[in-house]
């Protein structure tokens, strides 16, 4: 196992990026994206890139210009989307397949990019589904139908959970919140065995 750190340039200012490429055969390559008001570090973030490693998975955890620029208020859905585009656009790999993901904002970004960058599939952890308290205001329509999508979420998470529909598969987490840190590992061990289902991982 190694670890780099890259940077980019993008249309919405310097990404950066923590690549940790795994022993042996890479199976995979799965690109994280971190929630508005953290950072790449997050616990699940780190728990699934560990367990994805492990499994052979080409890890990469993205971090946007805003957040690299210090700023902790998020940047608009649009700008969050060109960064993630031109970042993920320079780490991946001809012929091998790309998983995009993150939790929270990072989740809803890598859904609404997945069909431009041909995305093989989704890994969601914690999909806001809404606002705290405003179940009128759904992100449904965020969820790509036709991609295979697992969406990782808390029964007791205020932001609401979304339902499984199409090739969106639906993982609800008993007694966790919008953190997803109550039984991490449970959680990490459902996102691994649905990468090794589609064979994104060993």
């Amino acid at each position: 196992m190694s670890r780099s750190d890259r940077t980019f340039e993008t249309p919405r200012g310097v990404a950066t990026a923590i690549v940790t490429e795994p022993s042996g055969p890479v199976t995979g390559l799965l690109v994280l994206g971190h929630g508005a008001g953290g950072g790449v570090d997050a616990p699940d973030l780190v728990a699934v890139h560990d367990a994805a490693v492990a499994a052979g998975v080409r890890v990469a955890r993205v971090t946007q210009p805003y957040r690299v620029a210090g700023r902790r208020a998020p940047a608009p859905a649009g700008h969050l989307d060109e960064a993630w585009i031109a970042a993920v656009g320079a780490l991946r790999v001809p012929g091998l397949p790309l998983i995009v993901g993150g939790r929270s904002s990072g989740a809803r970004v890598a859904c609404r990019t997945a069909t431009t960058l041909g995305a093989a599939g989704i890994l969601a952890l914690a999909f806001p589904l809404h606002p705290p308290g405003k179940p009128e205001k759904s992100r449904a329509a965020e969820l790509p139908p036709g991609v295979p999508t697992l969406v990782i979420n808390g029964d007791r998470d205020p932001f609401g959970v979304p339902a499984a529909g199409g090739a969106v598969e639906v993982a609800v987490r008993p007694g966790a919140v919008h953190d997803l840190r109550k039984d991490l590992p449970g959680t990490v061990e459902i996102a691994l065995a649905w990468l090794r289902r589609h064979s994104w991982a060993r």
